[in-house]
């Protein structure tokens, strides 16, 4: 694992610290699913925009009436 340095507000900090031992969390192990999420999201992204270019090939059929659709 590898050390890194930020520079934060003294508040948001101590509300961050407060925040993960509530949830019984290290600041490092908030952070870390931060960046895990974070690095996901653009491979979310892209994974959605795929599965909809597979799809691109359905096409809307004709509607249904009403009665259509509330028969039984």
């Amino acid at each position: 694992m590898k050390n890194i340095t930020f520079r934060a507000d003294d508040q948001l900090l101590e509300k961050a610290r407060l925040r993960a031992a509530s949830e019984r969390k290290s600041l490092t192990d908030v952070f870390n699913e931060f960046l895990k999420n974070y690095s996901n999201s653009v491979k979310d992204v892209s994974d959605y925009e795929n599965l909809l270019q597979k799809l691109n090939y359905v096409k809307v059929g004709r509607k249904f009436s009403r009665e259509e659709m509330n028969e039984r």
